[in-house]
């Protein structure tokens, strides 16, 4: 083992393991692990991994280790160097780039993710692809999506990058990324339950 893999290793600890009943399959084969990582720039991580001895479903899940209660982090993006910030987003987080009239929400088979500005477009991207692949797709609409999507991952726009976040435990790994809290009316418009 090379000195870097050693390092690696010793900064992911296992802090949990357990065998629960699989949502898809119904038997007691799913085996979930909760890992911290002390991630460079980042901090300490919560890395989540299920597996289905019997079905094969899998789950990841990542996250901050520190909830920080429910915040919007904004991160404006001006020239392409700006698209190579690291995001943390948890699979409750949603993440909005309002000049674009992009949303990316959390559903039920939500996870989270560890990628760059950039990165979070080649989701877009593969969204869209998927919705643009049905029959009854507006290619036209879709070949206008597309193009403003590859516009902003190549950094020839401006724009805005937005994460909503109830549990506080997703991060712009930034100087720039400004921290606010989140009003209660921006929750419920996202979709979110606040009691």
């Amino acid at each position: 083992m090379t000195r870097p893999e050693k390092q690696h290793r010793e900064k992911l600890v296992k802090i949990n393991e357990l065998v629960v009943e699989c949502p898809v399959c119904s038997r007691k084969t799913l085996r979930i692990e909760d890992y911290l990582y002390d991630m460079p720039l980042v901090g300490k991580v919560l890395l989540t991994s299920a597996k289905c001895n019997s079905c094969g479903y899998r789950f990841t899940d990542v996250r901050l280790a520190e909830a920080h209660g429910p915040r919007k982090i904004v991160y404006r993006v001006e020239k392409p160097e700006d698209l190579n910030v690291i995001v943390v987003k948890a699979s409750s987080a949603s993440i909005v780039v309002p000049e674009l009239d992009l949303k990316m929400m959390p559903g039920p088979a939500a996870t989270g993710f560890i990628t760059t500005v950039e990165g979070v477009f080649d989701r877009f991207l593969e969204a869209l692809e998927a919705a643009c692949s049905s029959p009854d797709a507006d290619r036209e609409a879709c070949k206008r999506a597309r193009k403003l999507i590859l516009d902003a991952k190549e950094g020839r726009v401006k724009f805005t990058l937005v994460i909503v976040d109830p549990e506080g435990i997703s991060a712009i790994v930034s100087e720039k990324a400004r921290v606010e809290p989140v009003k209660r009316e921006e929750l419920e418009e996202l979709g979110y339950i606040v009691a």
